[in-house]
């Protein structure tokens, strides 16, 4: 029965049992309103499931063991994909992997293709844009050293930047893309500082540190130390 109701939402699949306050803080971090709700935890319109121990097959084998967090929308989501983006921020930050419609994912393969943003409540004007970032030939497209940056309509209402709405006539994002994320981390909370708007990463989980945007996952380099000690020496 736990398998079937998996495969009716993303799914976080985490290498270990995560703590319920962590999870519920991490959440938050998507949704400053969620909350309890018995086991599981309710945010905008979404419920993420209490962790269940699956299979192994849940993963195609990639974790042994495996703790599924399940994301079921139960309601109009306030952003598109929110609950496909709550599976993989959660699997991002607990080291694990997504599962949504049997594509098993690593979030962490994937830094790449997006970074994150700053959520702004206005369109802010070339001449507040100017200190912080160098203008490029497009008129949206700007860079700060080696990173790009373009400032683009945000779509839907991320439930991070809630705090915003009550004054933001035109929600706008400047989205950031880099090689290193920390570095990517450290201009968007500058910018969110310097313009009186919101740092998120790309799931629209809200950031605190440029470390937040590192890949999550302390446990591999251990695993290889012990397999480099394991390995015989070359005779």
């Amino acid at each position: 029965m736990a398998k079937r109701r998996l495969r009716t939402g993303p799914t976080a699949a985490l290498p270990a049992k995560p703590d319920p306050d962590e999870l519920l803080r991490i959440v938050q971090l998507a949704d400053p309103g969620a909350r309890r709700d018995g086991d599981d935890i309710l945010a905008v319109d979404v419920r993420v499931c209490a962790p269940v121990e699956a299979g192994a097959e849940l993963t195609g084998g990639v974790l042994e063991k495996v703790w599924a967090v399940r994301v079921a929308g139960e309601g109009p989501l306030p952003l598109d994909f929110f609950d496909r983006y709550l599976a993989e921020g959660l699997a991002f930050r607990l080291g694990g992997l997504a599962v949504c419609r049997g594509e098993v994912s690593d979030p962490a393969d994937d830094a790449g293709e997006s970074g994150p943003a700053v959520i702004l409540p206005v369109r802010p004007t070339a001449e507040e844009l100017a200190p912080l970032l160098e203008q490029q030939e497009e008129e949206f497209a700007f860079t700060a050293g080696d990173i790009k940056a373009a400032l683009v309509p945000q779509k839907g209402q991320p439930p991070a930047v809630q705090e915003l709405l009550p004054f933001a006539t035109e929600l706008t994002a400047i989205e950031l893309r880099g090689e290193d994320p920390v570095k990517l981390g450290a201009l968007a909370l500058e910018l969110a500082e310097a313009l009186n708007g919101i740092a998120v990463d790309r799931w629209r989980f809200r950031i605190d540190s440029a470390e937040d945007l590192a890949v999550s996952k302390e446990e591999k380099p251990e695993e290889e130390a012990q397999e480099e000690e394991t390995d015989p020496a070359p005779e």
